[in-house]
């Protein structure tokens, strides 16, 4: 009889990982029920092939099982991109650059609180004025494909000109404006909207928006409501809602340092 070792305390843990992971996807793409109906199909496979070892259902479950990957491919391929796109990013490895790039960040740490203050100054405006807006904010992952869908601006950031863009009758205003490498990169962008049935009913279409970008990258974003006027945040597929000027700038600090 083979003891139970450190290899297997370790297997059961990345089981556990991998899992969490997959439920998380599935949580912040609305595809949790499908999460959990597979999941219950694989345990009524092991219970009915190696617990009950039913030969004729546990054939049927086998046959089905060998072309299940195919299926899952179908069912989650918009999770499944994400999935890669997240390893491809190497946002889980970020921690361990941190740990060897110990004080580089900090010669520029003035110059980016100084734009992200001009940032919160246009959305306390625009937010008293009742002007809709959506920001995004690339972090590590490229933000290229959605940088192409609008127009190109590449200009400092400035507060004026962030009011500017989204004024009720500018051209641009409906879009998303793109914040890359501390410059307005661009405006008027397409974002994919979060099908997502959590979220509140009050919550419009650029809330849906932040919430889809933000949850297939690491982006932030901020949005500025037309209806309320209330200033929200969405990171990693989850808003922070109703937030006065001075929270949100101390939230951008910490997740943009």
């Amino acid at each position: 009889m083979e003891l139970f070792g450190i290899k297997d305390i370790i297997d059961i843990l990345l089981v556990a990982a991998l899992l969490y992971e997959a439920w998380r996807l599935m949580k912040t793409s609305g595809s949790l029920n499908i999460f959990y109906g597979v999941l219950v199909f694989i345990v009524t496979w092991i219970v009915v092939s190696q617990i009950l070892e039913m030969k004729l259902l546990g054939n049927i479950f086998d046959k089905l099982v060998s072309v299940g990957g195919i299926a899952l491919i179908i069912l989650f391929q918009e999770e499944i991109r994400r999935f890669f796109l997240t390893l491809g990013s190497h946002r889980q490895l970020y921690f361990i650059t941190r740990f060897f790039a110990k004080r580089k960040e900090d010669k520029d740490k003035e110059h980016v609180d100084q734009q992200l203050m001009r940032i919160v100054l246009a959305c306390d405006n625009m937010s008293k004025n009742y002007v809709g807006a959506l920001i995004i904010m690339e972090r590590k992952m490229s933000l290229g494909d959605i940088i192409k869908s609008g127009e190109v601006i590449d200009a400092n950031i400035n507060t004026e000109l962030i009011k500017n863009i989204f004024f009720k009758n500018s051209p641009l205003h409906d879009g998303a404006m793109i914040i890359s490498h501390n410059r307005i990169t661009a405006a008027g962008c397409i974002l994919p909207v979060s099908h997502n049935l959590d979220i509140p009913k009050e919550l419009g279409l650029r809330h849906r928006a932040a919430l889809g970008i933000t949850s297939q990258s690491d982006a932030v974003a901020i949005i500025v409501s037309e209806e309320t006027g209330a200033i929200s945040v969405a990171q990693g597929g989850e808003f922070h809602l109703r937030l006065e000027s001075n929270e949100l700038e101390s939230y951008l600090i910490n997740a943009l340092k």
